[in-house]
């Protein structure tokens, strides 16, 4: 007679495993985690990436978590000298990289800076990784995200990547290297190495999403999809009659469209000239806020034409930002033909903080073109429809009651969607869940 003995210690394993789990779970949602930050722009620079990481770790912040910031010197678009080493605002302390960098609006100096400002964050991480419970590197500089998997090989660190912009493809596109250039392959499979091994990967977009997962289809279900945002509460739709910025630069009187950010590589600011030139006899302005390597082929192309309603103003500190994106009747927003899966202008959040009427010109298909029909706030061209979009911005100079209807409604749908409260619940949820489920738990932790 054969007795069957009964599985208990198999079965107290698993309650003992459940139990565990849930123990864990309830750790993370009353201890203080500890989150790092890798990016290499942050304020006072100008980029636009950095002052949303800004922003998203003083939310996080409020919310209980000890963000700590690791990021480099000013260098995009600052105006002049270095920034404190260290600063400390509530629950998020920035340490900064000694490097000052150098000749930043070249491409290759720009790389080189990016390699300098990794081997100092390797340093960073070498000392001070075990005080950590997560990561969130971020594709600032693109090869950033190749850290965090470093980190979690080494030292054990979980970390979540942050995908601002996808390379090579970029570079692809940009027909700086070819498809199948050995560097363009062999940076394809270190991006598969680095995703397969996060604990979570954020994207701003699905298109940007089905990029990724048609590359590497294992990390499907560790995508997360959330948009960019504006801060809400610091820019607020004003009157220009109230708006010192308007008035020191004779936009009061003026229908301004504006385009205001990067003019970068990866925008179409063609089609938004060849429409300023359908326009040139219109009382219609063009103010163009900001730079990149776009800004002076277009000065060029307007004094060649010799069109004198563009007026041209450098990057505006953060505190400006509020006076200058209310400025706008009309905001412009932008994204190259082969570009839609590939980049996220976070303009288009800002410029629905404003309440600003919007013209996107993006390829056909795009999510952005798709993100203007719900809130009904502006409308979208293809790249190279100069003409409609010259009759979009006629017929509102023409109407300005639909303009500010346009405005009014994107302001309400960005206050029910992507402000940093709302926007930072999902980065919480993210990390929360990344902790809840890594095998590591700093030291720092359990203090």
């Amino acid at each position: 007679m054969v007795v069957q003995k009964p599985l208990v210690g198999r079965a107290s394993s698993a309650e003992g495993s459940r139990q565990q789990s849930e123990a864990k779970k309830k750790s993370v949602e009353t201890k203080t985690l500890q989150l790092l930050i890798l990016t290499q722009f942050f304020p006072p620079d100008f980029a636009a990436t950095g002052q949303l990481i800004e922003e998203l770790a003083g939310q996080l912040g409020e919310q209980g978590v000890e963000v700590k910031v690791f990021t480099g010197q000013p260098g995009y678009a600052f105006a002049e000298g270095d920034a404190p080493q260290t600063e400390k605002k509530g629950r998020v302390w920035v340490k900064r990289s000694r490097t000052t960098q150098l000749f930043s609006k070249r491409i290759r100096a720009k790389a080189v800076n990016g390699v300098v400002f990794s081997l100092r964050a390797i340093w960073h991480l070498a000392k001070r990784s075990r005080r950590y419970d997560v990561m969130l590197v971020t594709t600032a500089p693109p090869f950033l995200p190749l850290l965090g998997f470093l980190a979690n090989l080494f030292f054990g660190l979980p970390y979540v990547c942050l995908l601002y912009d996808l390379y090579p493809d970029i570079a692809v596109e940009l027909d700086v290297v070819k498809q199948n250039h050995p560097l363009a392959v062999f940076w394809r499979w270190v991006n598969r190495l680095v995703w397969r091994r996060a604990a979570n990967i954020i994207v701003l977009s699905d298109s940007m999403k089905n990029r990724i997962v048609s590359q590497c289809p294992a990390v499907e279900e560790r995508i997360s999809v959330i948009h960019s945002w504006a801060d809400d509460e610091q820019i607020v739709p004003m009157p220009k009659e109230e708006n010192w910025f308007a008035r020191e630069h004779g936009l009061v009187d003026k229908f301004v469209v504006m385009y205001s950010g990067n003019m970068g590589r990866c925008h179409d600011i063609d089609t938004l000239f060849r429409a300023a030139c359908l326009l040139r006899d219109e009382p219609i302005l063009f103010v163009c806020v900001g730079g990149g390597a776009k800004r002076d082929a277009l000065m060029a192309d307007v004094a060649a034409e010799g069109l004198e309603n563009f007026q041209f103003l450098p990057y505006q500190e953060k505190s400006v930002l509020p006076y200058s994106l209310t400025a706008a009747d009309v905001a412009i927003v932008s994204v190259a033909e082969g570009m839609e899966e590939l980049v996220a202008p976070s303009k288009l959040y800002s410029a629905m903080a404003a309440g600003s009427a919007i013209g996107v010109i993006c390829p056909t298909g795009s999510y952005i073109g798709a993100l203007l029909r719900d809130p009904n706030c502006g409308a979208s061209f293809d790249n190279g429809e100069a003409q409609p979009l010259a009759e979009f911005i006629r017929g509102l100079t023409h109407d300005r009651k639909k303009a500010e209807q346009l405005g009014r409604s994107g302001r309400a749908y960005l206050e029910t969607h992507f402000t940093p409260k709302i926007i930072s619940d999902h980065y919480l949820a993210v990390i929360k869940s990344v902790v809840s489920q890594s095998p590591f738990i700093s030291d720092a932790y359990h203090q």
